[in-house]
């Protein structure tokens, strides 16, 4: 019997770039927790955004955000991580030599970003709509941080996977980036990822992996598809994603619908 399913958001349960949760999700989200499941939302984006995705059910469900650097349940933080400040600033002068990438710092509570490129601001503040504050050098920012990340909203995803795999070359293996989205990177301490967030929630509720589906679609999700018993790879997800998954699907609501079924 599924006791708790634990989902990634973009290109999962968010699709094409929404920043807005589909009534269809919501309800069937709903209808898991009253019939007993757990609902884990498990994200890089920061724990606020993801509250306020579930808006009505919020206080429902638990939340795995920064890439399982935070873990949350019913308002306790259950698990956080800190990056050194050393390793943010050499990432940081790393990130400044190419002008095509912003960058994102976060705080348990806010996003930290520049404010010289208005199109990221924007973004980060009324697409994203995270909680943020907007500093002249974000090199001088105060931490302590638990995440750093980079968008690029202009070029290709071909030139994102590139610097990718340039950032995985200078930082590995003190700290690992994944694609998460179609224009992030995020920055992942060895060890501290969605999967070990998600045993991290496994052991607090004695729930076993047997017992537990998660979905995803992004590098970030690999941990998090293997360490469920019953995992699922969306439609669209990144090149060899799907090989860590037990299953594939069209559509993650797909899969919420047929453990509802189940349990009828």
């Amino acid at each position: 019997m599924i006791k708790l399913i634990a989902s990634d958001l973009d290109g999962t349960l968010l699709h094409g770039g929404e920043q807005s949760l589909s009534p269809r999700v919501l309800d069937l989200v709903h209808r898991l927790t009253e019939r007993g499941v757990r609902f884990i939302a498990a994200s890089g984006r920061q724990y606020d955004n993801e509250r306020r995705l579930f808006q009505g059910i919020e206080n429902d469900i638990s939340y795995i955000a920064e890439n399982g650097a935070l873990c949350v349940h019913n308002g306790e933080v259950i698990f956080r991580s800190l990056l050194s400040e050393d390793l943010i600033r050499r990432i940081i002068a790393e990130i400044r030599k190419a002008p095509d990438f912003d960058i994102l710092l976060s705080r348990e509570n806010c996003s930290v970003i520049g404010g010289h490129n208005p199109a990221f601001v924007n973004h980060i503040c009324n697409v994203m709509g995270n909680t943020t504050e907007i500093v002249d050098d974000i090199a001088k920012a105060k931490g302590p941080f638990i995440k750093i990340a980079v968008c690029n909203l202009t070029d290709s995803q071909q030139v994102i996977l590139e610097y990718l795999k340039h950032l995985t070359d200078l930082f590995s293996p003190e700290i690992r980036a994944v694609t998460s989205g179609n224009i992030w990177i995020d920055f992942i301490p060895p060890n501290v990822n969605k999967g070990t967030a998600l045993q991290t929630f496994l052991d607090y509720f004695h729930i076993s992996a047997e017992e537990c589906i998660s979905m995803g679609d992004q590098y970030n999700d690999i941990e998090m598809l293997e360490t469920a018993g019953t995992s699922y790879a969306v439609s669209g997800s990144a090149p060899g994603v799907s090989d860590h998954a037990s299953h594939t699907t069209a559509f993650a609501e797909d899969v919420l619908e047929e453990v509802l079924r189940t349990m009828e």
